[in-house]
């Protein structure tokens, strides 16, 4: 497989859509072009999903190493792999060097890929240039094989902007600012590629831009040939037959841990608690991702057929265990963002509030109990908070990104767990 990395100097440059829009370019052209994404993210790869038809694997560069890498990349069948990476190129949890630990430059090493930096030209000329060449000479292992510009003013504003650049390495597009180019957010990044009822149009829209506004031969052209690599699969299921919460409220799962299930014999059954749909009753574990019950609590806490085939599972002696929103569904209450109280599970002592909103965001390392007993390379990140929370904590020896000591995280009762942490890798 050939491939190469789209980074930037920074977040908020254009990397989502310009990579939607390269993604569907490329299969219009019949490319069997595939995805995956740098950092722990879950919105981003269903976009990229959407774009291509395949899965989009998530590639994390603190929580696994070069070989595991090399590993996740190669589960995906393709012949050219699109690497979205995450905030700058040298970005990440802060280590007290040159690079942060996890940065998208640890994956393109990994996987020794190309990168072409997108760059947001707004407000810059042949200045860019200096910024292309620092990029460009601060790491000599990582190679810069092109730029693509994005919000270029006019005609004459690009070719101000080459002028600079390619004194350094080539221009491989110059996108103008569009209202197309951009998708709608809200508080933990883009709105869900689920809600979006013209998703596709949209990126049908992106991809014209691109294609009308870069040189995709030469974006071929660039990609080199992909070190890859077969490392077990970690992630030990919960069950023999696992009930998956999918829907609008429970969207955060990622690919590779189903398809880490799915390989040690594990039956992966989705069902909907939005939809108010019972989980199969010979499932012998539930799995509640996160997502955003803070949104849909009300519905949530009505429907009680969902809400009673998941009671009677803990019951029987299910493993069920709930991510950051699936946490708090797990819990006594949830208290929305206008002060509401609403019923949960009521399965786990816990009482979580989003009327009180507070960023909780940063890589974990946490050891496991129960059925999770193991250590993890996780992530945290949401604004609710815990006004009660008392049990037996789920994760121990919880570390942040840096290797500092923080309290111990979530809950167990039994075959019952959940905590704020979303797991990515099992450590060995």
């Amino acid at each position: 497989m050939r491939g190469l990395v789209l980074s930037a100097p920074a977040s908020g440059h254009g990397k989502t859509v310009v990579t939607l829009g390269l993604l569907r370019a490329l299969r219009d052209r019949g490319v069997r072009v595939v995805s995956a994404k740098s950092g722990p993210d879950y919105i981003d790869p269903a976009f990229h999903a959407s774009a291509t038809g395949a899965p989009c694997v998530s590639l994390d560069a603190w929580a696994a190493g070069s070989a595991q890498l090399r590993a996740r990349a190669a589960m995906l069948a393709g012949d050219f792999l699109m690497v979205e990476g995450a905030m700058g190129l040298f970005d990440g949890a802060s280590r007290g060097g040159a690079e942060g630990q996890g940065a998208t430059a640890a994956v393109a090493r990994a996987l020794s890929a190309p990168v072409v930096l997108i760059m947001d030209a707004a407000g810059m000329g042949q200045s860019a240039g200096a910024v292309a060449s620092g990029f460009a000479r601060w790491s000599a292992d990582i190679s810069v094989a092109g730029v693509l510009l994005n919000r270029v003013a006019s005609p004459r504003h690009a070719a101000m902007l080459r002028d600079g650049v390619e004194r350094v390495c080539p221009v491989i597009g110059a996108l103008p600012r569009d209202a197309a180019l951009s998708l709608p957010s809200r508080h933990l990044g883009l709105v869900q590629a689920g809600e979006h009822p013209s998703l596709d149009e949209q990126i049908s829209q992106i991809a014209a831009l691109v294609a009308d506004h870069c040189d995709l031969d030469r974006i071929l052209d660039l990609a080199g040939p992909l070190t890859l690599g077969k490392e077990p699969l970690r992630m030990p299921p919960l069950g023999q037959r696992i009930v998956v919460a999918q829907d609008e409220a429970f969207g955060f799962t990622y690919w590779h841990l189903l398809q880490d299930w799915r390989s040690k014999g594990s039956e992966i059954i989705p069902f909907s608690p939005l939809a108010d749909q019972p989980p199969d009753r010979a499932a012998d574990a539930v799995f509640l991702p996160g997502g955003y019950p803070e949104l849909h609590a009300g519905l949530l806490a009505s429907n009680q057929v969902s809400a009673d085939g998941i009671r009677r599972a803990a019951a029987r002696g299910a493993a069920i265990y709930g991510e950051c929103g699936g946490y708090m569904y797990l819990g006594d209450a949830l208290i929305d963002a206008d002060g509401a109280r609403h019923t949960m599970l009521g399965l786990l002592r816990l009482t979580t509030n989003f009327s009180k909103r507070q960023r909780h965001l940063g890589y974990r390392k946490v050891v496991g109990s129960g059925p999770l007993s193991s250590t993890y390379a996780a992530h945290e990140f949401h604004y609710s908070t815990i006004d009660v929370e008392v049990g037996t904590p789920l994760f121990t020896e919880v570390q942040d990104g840096s290797g500092a000591s923080i309290p111990d995280m979530g809950l167990r009762d039994g075959l019952v767990m959940g905590s704020f942490a979303h797991l990515i890798e099992r450590l060995l």
